[in-house]
């Protein structure tokens, strides 16, 4: 086995809320649980058991929870979690109602706002009573085009607490980008700013949001609040009325609507690059018991931490990160640029508002480190314990770089899932080593494992990131989709009762887990399966290269593996970088990793959530159409892949 970067004291472990679930376990039962395998292995034998000794761990709030935990056990999907259990999502992260900060929020333009937990609370008790008033009733859609701040989060604690399901993008989104998300879902009410900031510029966003108000059948109210002015006209948008007139300020107390477990919550979007979007509904109870477990027990979140992730409304870290105030924590919201107004603002916020956890991705990682970011050395991170890290495959040399130049001891979880299940599959663990380039931990009740093609699990070698078991997050379908046709063909038609989640991953000797890219994505030359994540980690340790993207392309009745390069400004690739580029992946990996073809582009295609879009590329390059280009923060890029001389020969 591989060296630990980092492992925690015998001292730290036994002061995790997992070390004391698994005393409480072992004394309730009988069991001796000495690691975290052992545990790992009793909540997949014993689920029921799990997640009621969570649900009572948590201190769930609801109406009942019934006596039953689990219907229709072997049915993937079907299973049914608490099916005679009621509550209300939004008075479970409502809990806290006292002084303490429950939002600090910070964005481009410099002021710090700060909400307490009881604020927060009157706040959205307003908004619920003005929502109620516009007619919202369970199950309507309340949408929001929303920047990542504290409108966004009492917007949909409000719809939350009236049974509405919540639905957001980041106002960076274009008119169609909208629509083919929203339009699918005809929202009752659509909230929005009206405008947001990128990189010190400020955008104005009314033009859009009348144009998109005039295309949604049964749009009552656009409720619009200020970003850019502090009374921003609102005429030209249909149904527009400003957030502070709509409000009811003589509303102190919430009237939460009990709800059944799996009442929808959430409607979250596929990245929608090969079509338009896929609507993914997911559950009130399911969500909040999930993100419980991974806040409370892989992260060791609690009320005296300070929470934050870099992201926008229309990622599902959003809501991963919204759910914190359950857990009584700090959340930090930030919107805008990372690297604005200078490259360090995001570590000087850190240092500020003494943030425990830290949550971003690993392309932002790499990025800090290319642009020569000591943020250890130059800030102090004292508060810092964790460092969270999602979106792509970390490097090894991003796991490095964490240890050498930000932290020496703290947790370093690389982190995977999705949109799928607004959760993880894999994530941190806070009584486990941290080894490089792998993720610590299968997350706990979730049965991932890794499938060779004929559906048996493999270990040593790479496979099909599978989950065999039903779990509370598993998503309540697609929208628009009442036989389950479409739901059933994502995720269960590859091996039939097993969730196939499309990564290509491996587990390894030390029961980590290493995501080598999507299954999609996965290149194949003389056979040979290739993840692209495994080419990435090679070319980040090229100083000239700032970000690579990977395809394979169809040549000579086999693949043919093709890099591109964006190089660091005012830098021109030329064959003695090329091979220094091949030798680098070829010393690190395998001559069958080497890229037959290595061009320089100026700009890398990638999802509004920031993550490259290598099958659209090998569309594009293969002449083929790219359907939905609104789904791309910047699609203009893919102009830079057709019809290329150099992938002629």
């Amino acid at each position: 086995m591989a060296d630990p970067l980092w492992q925690p004291s015998p001292e730290a472990i036994e002061a995790t809320r997992l070390a004391a679930l698994m005393r409480r376990l072992e004394r309730q039962h009988g069991i001796e649980l000495p690691d975290y395998a052992a545990l790992h292995a009793w909540s997949l034998a014993h689920p029921e058991a799990f997640w009621t000794q969570l649900w009572e761990d948590a201190d769930i709030i609801a109406e009942r929870r019934g006596e039953r935990v689990l219907e229709r056990p072997d049915a993937m999907p079907g299973a049914r979690w608490f099916p005679d259990a009621r509550l209300n999502f939004a008075e479970n992260l409502l809990r806290r109602r006292d002084a303490h900060p429950a939002l600090i929020v910070h964005d481009e333009r410099g002021p710090r706002r700060e909400l307490s937990h009881e604020a927060l609370y009157r706040q959205v008790a307003a908004l619920a009573s003005a929502l109620h008033d516009l007619g919202v009733v369970p199950g309507d859609r309340v949408a929001g085009i929303v920047p990542n701040g504290e409108h966004a989060v009492i917007a949909m604690l409000a719809a939350a607490s009236l049974g509405a399901i919540w639905s957001s993008c980041s106002p960076d989104f274009g008119v169609q980008g909208v629509l083919d998300r929203f339009g699918q879902i005809g929202p009752r009410v659509l909230i929005a700013a009206d405008g947001y900031t990128w990189n010190g510029k400020a955008i104005d966003i009314r033009p859009r949001l009348a144009e998109i108000a005039g295309a949604i059948d049964g749009l009552a109210r656009v409720v619009v609040f200020p970003f850019l002015a502090d009374a921003p006209e609102l005429g030209d948008i249909t149904g527009a009325v400003a957030w502070d007139d709509v409000l009811d300020h003589d509303a102190t107390e919430i009237d939460f609507v009990s709800l059944p477990f799996d009442h929808p919550l959430y409607l979250l979007y596929s990245s929608g690059t090969t079509g338009t979007p896929k609507a993914i509904l997911h559950s009130a109870g399911g969500t909040l018991l999930q993100h419980l477990k991974e806040h409370r027990l892989h992260t060791d979140l609690g009320p005296e931490d300070v929470l934050f992730y870099y992201t926008t409304c229309g990622w599902m870290m959003w809501n991963w990160l919204v759910s914190g105030l359950a857990s009584g924590a700090t959340l930090v919201l930030f919107d805008g640029a990372p690297f604005s107004p200078s490259p360090d603002a995001l570590w000087a916020m850190a240092e500020r508002e003494g943030i425990t956890v830290f949550g971003t991705s690993a392309r932002y990682l790499a990025a800090c480190e290319k642009e020569g970011l000591r943020p250890g050395h130059e800030h102090d991170l004292g508060a810092l314990r964790s460092v969270l890290s999602t979106g792509s495959a970390l490097s090894h040399a991003s796991f490095d770089y964490v240890y050498r130049d930000i932290k020496a001891d703290l947790l370093l979880a690389s982190i995977s899932g999705g949109t799928d299940i607004v959760s993880c599959f894999a994530l941190g663990c806070p009584i486990r080593p941290v080894h490089r380039g792998q993720i610590q931990c299968r997350g706990l009740a979730m049965a991932v494992d890794v499938f060779d093609d004929e559906g048996r699990p493999l270990r040593g070698d790479k496979g099909e990131l599978v989950c065999t078991q039903p779990f509370p997050a598993m998503p309540l379908g697609f929208w628009n989709d009442p036989d389950g046709e479409r739901y059933h063909d994502a995720y269960f038609s590859t091996f039939p009762g097993v969730w196939a989640h499309g990564d290509y991953a491996e587990i390894t000797p030390e029961d980590g887990l290493i995501i080598h890219g999507r299954s999609d994505a996965v290149l194949n030359p003389g056979g040979v399966r290739i993840g692209t994540a495994e080419i990435y980690r090679q070319v980040e340790k090229v100083e000239e290269v700032l970000e690579s993207l990977c395809i394979g392309q169809e040549w000579e009745n086999d693949i043919r593996v093709v890099l591109f390069v964006r190089l660091r400004p005012g830098l021109t690739l030329d064959d003695a970088l090329r091979e220094r580029i091949r030798e680098t992946i070829r010393a690190n990996a395998t001559p069958r990793h080497v890229p037959a073809k290595i061009l320089q582009v100026e700009d890398l295609p990638r999802t509004l959530s920031g993550k490259l879009v290598e099958l659209a590329v090998r569309h594009v390059v293969h002449g083929r159409p790219v359907r939905n280009r609104e789904a791309l923060a910047n699609p203009d890029a893919l102009s830079l892949f057709e019809d290329l001389p150099e992938l002629r020969d």
